[in-house]
């Protein structure tokens, strides 16, 4: 809320603007889950970066709201913080693996499509899928505190660019700069629902090909329970493929790759005013040091004290 964070290494900065229009930044360890060699391997870092993205984010989002509310609040404890990440993928799971499950069996009930081990069964699930995504990202675009994290959103991705292009850095230039970045997360996330329709409609058939539960509702709840034992390959496949798309060159398959990525950062992001652009310089510059960062020209700030790794 009202700031950017920005990472680098084992540490990461978070930039806010606080009420009374100030710049203020810290520069805090990224906690991770990947610190294992085997765990950094490519097809199974995905699905533990995004654990620790989400826990890593939420202690951001938690410091932002303490800041900009300007009041005292008790921090987040490691408990509540474990309740809450288990919380947000229930949330999850509901939203985009049982609900979409459920509808498409009512597609079923209405003649529409087929049962579970047949294709059209697994065509509504994606397309149910899909929409419930839009919709979320739709709706809550709608209040204006989270129009305004998608405008630090476009601030961030315009930061980045300008720091990719080289030389001096000032929020001018990083004001022409795009607000779509191949490396962004909602493209991780696009790719994940994509994925999960292919091998579904793979997988599941063939599952039940070797297993066919007599009843209906083992069958059903067998099936849901592969869906949930799915995500972890899907998030590392998903995670590897964004990767590959933003190292490839500029040319028509990089254009293919990521084109559905950018296009869905149209509605993520939002166009940015100065000053949010200057939050994410600050946050760019301290993410990256003192020497790396030297050449980003930003608005007067105040560092915290540091608790970097």
């Amino acid at each position: 809320m009202e700031g950017v964070m920005m990472r680098k290494g084992a540490n990461y900065a978070l930039a806010l603007r606080l009420p009374d229009g100030s710049i203020t930044v810290r520069r805090m360890p990224w906690f991770f889950l990947t610190r294992l060699p085997l765990l950094k391997k490519p097809f199974l870092r995905g699905f533990p970066l995004l654990v620790e993205t989400l826990v890593n984010g939420i202690r951001a989002l938690n410091i932002s709201v303490e800041a900009v509310a300007g009041e005292e609040h008790n921090p987040v404890t490691k408990r509540q913080l474990v309740l809450t990440v288990i919380l947000a993928f229930a949330m999850a799971i509901g939203l985009f693996v049982v609900g979409p499950h459920f509808l498409s069996l009512l597609m079923r009930g209405l003649r529409l499509g087929g049962d579970v081990e047949g294709l059209t069964f697994h065509l509504w699930d994606g397309f149910f899928k899909c929409c419930v995504f839009l919709a979320y990202i739709r709706l809550i675009a709608l209040t204006p505190e989270i129009r305004r994290v998608f405008q630090y959103h476009g601030a961030e991705h315009k930061s980045i660019h300008a720091w990719e292009a080289g030389g001096e850095i000032t929020a001018a230039r990083a004001e022409t700069m795009s607000r779509l970045h191949p490396r962004c997360g909602t493209t991780f996330l696009l790719f994940v629902i994509c994925l999960s329709v292919v091998l579904h409609a793979l997988l599941v058939p063939l599952f039940l090909y070797f297993h066919m539960p007599q009843s209906v509702a083992v069958k059903h709840g067998a099936v849901l329970l592969l869906k949930l034992l799915l995500v972890m390959p899907i998030s590392a496949v998903a995670y590897e493929l964004i990767r590959y798309a933003a190292r490839l060159p500029d040319g028509p398959r990089a254009a293919i790759l990521r084109a559905p990525g950018l296009a869905l950062q149209k509605f993520t992001t939002c166009e940015p005013d100065r000053s949010q652009v200057d939050v994410a310089l600050v946050a760019l510059r301290e993410a990256l040091g003192p020497e790396e960062g030297s050449h980003i020209k930003t608005a007067p700030y105040k560092k915290e004290l540091e608790t970097c790794a």
